[in-house]
């Protein structure tokens, strides 16, 4: 065998020796390979080099390869591809097989890197790091041109071997330096005495180290420090509880933080949240609950139940007395008002006394029996009472104290105003009165004074009917007549407002105001919020009794309205006829129909508005008196406007529009706002007929003879004896103002014969100059006034007879008795 190979050999080498006689082309050469290997005579693969000319197997690849590693270490793929002359792919698909046959290999980024490169690195690193006592993985990442992340990788495995050191945050450091550091760290950590941020703690460290190594310190990361704090917690080294990794609170904190908390709630049994949070406890309830599991968390503040039996035996003894009881003046000061009422809730007295009802809970903190409450209700009540039944209170409206709480009941403090208005109004009316009565006596010495001739006459003048008796009586009732008319809708239906009874309560409990509870929401509020129902309730219940007791005056009231209204209106239409006869004399019939407005109307009004008030406060359940006579009651217009808004409904709307008719200057528009009124309040008009009309005209021409025949004063004759003259010459009843006298006068002209005529116009003559004088009069004594008003009346009383004479007769004139 051995020979057989040595004789190839020397063929083989005379061949190659010999000269070729036949030069095959590359083109050739390919086709006979490609020939041998379709006949598997070449039965391995072949790569084309680059160039084309040359074959290698993957083997011989993978062995220059692997040489070209172990010579330089770290070899990129690019640097092998061109060295071995193979297209990159091959040398790619041929790294992987190199690097997965060999552990000590890597392949990264496009570079095959062997283990003792990495030797050698970790060799220069570590010389590098004894010189700096710290290097950046950063830095040295750089240098390689690789990632920070494989060198921390590759660094790790040869820590403590080839690389003496330590890799903490991105930084090699030296075994002295780590020392040196974590002796930093724990002096600090042990010098720290209270809840601490470690972040704040590394930062100072930090800028100590900073300060220290001067500008070859390199910056250390605060992940550094917090290893070895770490470290030295586990080892013992400093005591304390970390908290989210980052709030540190030392042993000797939390141990005088415990003996604090201990000593203030074994002495005060209570501890508020606010003192634990000074404390550094961030959760006091948690903290509280576990060392204290006896303890009751409040809103504000942790007690020992203890305190709820202090207060308990408080409580429970104001409950027995029937009395009231602040819980916050037993508590300590820091509670608050809702403490107190959480407290109060788990006092088994204070639950026994609320499901038994014998006591409530008010303003949060205040314990009132029910015995309290009741007194203070009967009080209250007692005091609507005075207000808001007339009978028991006639004479208590004129007291100012009493008139001042009144006041307060109602909703708007007008009313409160209106009602001493009204108070006062009555006194300044008697004195005024007084005063009139002594300027009158003055006057009929020729003191008096009249703005105009007719005007006095006007003013003078009351013309007589049946209906119109006794109109200016009882002027002195009127102040409380009207004062209990403006009384507003919520009145009548007896609403205590929150200010009456406020006051009321504090003149009731004056300790309310002694402890100085100024502000209302406290307590007053609550206790009046309390009180109101049972007030409202009360006085519901008394208003259906006196709704019940008030059903037959309330029909009384209305069967008397009508008989009145009946009368009235019948008179008002007497009278409106009369006005036919100046139709053409504009100016005076306005004066005409002003003045029967302002008389008759306004009278009827008066009556009406009263009437329609009584029913609606009897319908409402409000006592009324039954001394009131709303006959006898004469209204300003300001009054009339107030009754009527007080009307309830469409009917106020109307009975204002009646009210302000009487400024008017028709009579019709009256009649039709009559009307109006009449219709809502389901009272009937009765119309004038001819029967009637007789009668009543009768009943006139009678009153007007007799208060002729009885007239003493010389300047009030003249007005009812034209009256009495227009009543048998015209047959109408005629009710004429002093300014309207003189038309009167002239329109009988053609009526009378000259001398009685005559007769007439010098008694009126007469008559204008007595009141021209008596106007003009001063209070000289060197003034000869007084004289002539004397002459001028004796003039005017020896002229009486005749003119009486002209309507009676010369018999009746002379002896009227």
């Amino acid at each position: 065998m051995d020979e057989e190979l040595l004789e190839l050999q020397r063929q083989l080498e005379f061949a190659q020796q010999a000269k070729s006689s036949i030069r095959l082309s590359d083109r050739n050469v390919v086709e006979l390979v490609q020939k041998l290997q379709e006949l598997q005579i070449i039965d391995f693969d072949l790569l084309h080099t680059v160039s084309g000319k040359e074959y290698i197997t993957p083997e011989r690849l993978r062995i220059e390869m692997v040489s070209e590693i172990k010579k330089l270490g770290r070899v990129s793929l690019i640097y092998l591809a061109d060295t071995t002359g193979v297209d990159l792919y091959y040398v790619e698909k041929q790294s992987q097989v190199i690097v997965s046959d060999d552990p000590g290999l890597m392949l990264i980024y496009g570079e095959i890197i062997s283990s003792f490169y990495w030797d050698t690195v970790a060799e220069e690193i570590n010389e590098r790091l004894q010189e700096c006592s710290q290097i950046a993985l950063a830095e040295i990442a750089a240098q390689l041109q690789v990632g920070s992340e494989l060198v921390a990788s590759v660094l790790e495995s040869r820590l403590g071997t080839l690389v003496k050191g330590r890799l903490e945050g991105g930084q090699l450091y030296t075994p002295a330096y780590v020392a040196r550091v974590n002796a930093m760290v724990r002096g600090a950590a042990r010098a720290i005495t209270v809840p601490t941020n470690l972040t704040a703690l590394w930062n100072s460290l930090q800028q100590l180290l900073q300060e220290t190594d001067g500008a070859t310190g390199v910056a250390v990361d605060n992940s550094f420090f917090q290893s070895l704090f770490n470290g030295l917690i586990k080892e013992g080294e400093v005591f304390g509880s970390l908290r989210a990794g980052v709030h540190w609170t030392p042993t000797i904190f939390a141990t005088a933080q415990k003996d604090t908390v201990d000593s203030f709630f074994s002495q005060n049994s209570f501890i508020s949240y606010n003192a634990l949070h000074k404390l550094g406890i961030i959760q006091p309830v948690q903290y509280l609950q576990s060392r204290y599991p006896e303890g009751i968390p409040l809103v504000t503040i942790f007690v020992h139940p203890s305190m709820i039996e202090m207060l308990d035996a408080s409580v429970d003894d104001a409950i027995e007395r029937n009395s009231w009881i602040d819980s916050l003046s037993v508590l300590p000061t820091l509670f608050g008002s809702q403490d107190a009422s959480k407290i109060l809730s788990l006092c088994p007295s204070v639950q026994l006394a609320l499901k038994s009802h014998r006591a409530a809970i008010l303003g949060e903190s205040y314990v009132l029996s029910d015995g309290f409450i009741k007194d203070v209700f009967h009080h209250l009540e007692k005091e609507m009472q005075k207000f808001w039944i007339p009978g028991s209170s006639s004479s208590g409206l004129h007291d100012n104290n009493n008139l001042n709480k009144a006041g307060k009941i109602r909703n708007d403090s007008s009313t409160l105003s209106e009602l001493n208005e009204s108070g006062t109004e009555g006194g300044s009316s008697r004195s005024g009165s007084e005063k009139g009565s002594k300027k009158k006596k003055e006057r009929s010495q020729g003191s008096a004074r009249a703005s105009a001739n007719e005007t006095d006459l006007d003013k003078q003048e009351s013309l007589p009917t049946k209906s119109k008796k006794n109109q200016k009586k009882g002027k002195g009732a009127l102040s409380i007549q009207v004062s209990r008319a403006k009384t507003t809708k919520e009145d009548s239906v007896g609403i205590p407002s929150e200010e009456w009874m406020l006051d009321n309560i504090l003149s009731l409990v004056p300790e309310f105001e002694e402890q100085g509870i100024n502000d209302p929401e406290i307590i007053l509020k609550p206790l009046a919020n309390h009180l109101r129902p049972m007030l409202l309730a009360s006085w519901s219940e008394r208003r259906k009794a006196l709704f019940a007791e008030n059903a037959d005056r309330m029909k009384c009231v209305l069967d008397n309205l009508q008989k009145k209204l009946d009368e009235s209106f019948l008179n008002m239409q007497l009278y409106e006829k009369a006005l036919d006869l100046f139709v053409d004399d504009q100016s005076t019939s306005v004066a005409l129909h002003r003045h029967l407005l302002r008389t008759t109307a306004a009278s009827m009004v008066d009556m009406l508005l009263l009437n329609l008030d009584m029913h609606n406060k009897l319908k409402d359940g409000i006592e009324v008196e039954e001394s009131q006579n709303p006959e006898s009651v004469s209204l300003s217009p300001g009054d009339r406007i107030n009754l009527a808004k007080d009307l309830p409904g469409s009917l106020s709307v109307k009975a204002v529009a009646l009210a302000e008719s009487l400024e008017g200057k028709r009579v019709e528009t009256f009649i039709t706002a009559l009307g109006a009124v009449a219709e809502e309040s389901g009272l009937l008009l009765k119309k004038l007929d001819k029967k009637l009309e007789r009668t009543l005209l009768h009943s006139y021409r009678k009153e007007l003879i007799w208060q002729v025949s009885t007239e003493a004063d010389p300047v009030l004759l003249l007005p009812k004896v034209v009256s009495l003259l227009y009543l048998k010459i015209h047959n109408k009843a005629l009710q004429a103002p002093g300014r309207a006298t003189s038309a009167a006068v002239s329109r009988l002209k053609d009526k009378l014969d000259e001398p009685a005529y005559k007769i007439l116009m010098d008694y009126h003559s007469a008559t204008v100059t007595l009141l021209a004088l008596m106007s003009a009069a001063t209070n000289d004594d060197e003034d000869c006034t007084s004289d002539r008003i004397l002459s001028k009346r004796e003039l005017l009383e020896s002229l009486m007879p005749a003119l009486k004479g002209l309507v009676l007769g010369t018999s009746q004139s002379q002896d009227p008795n």
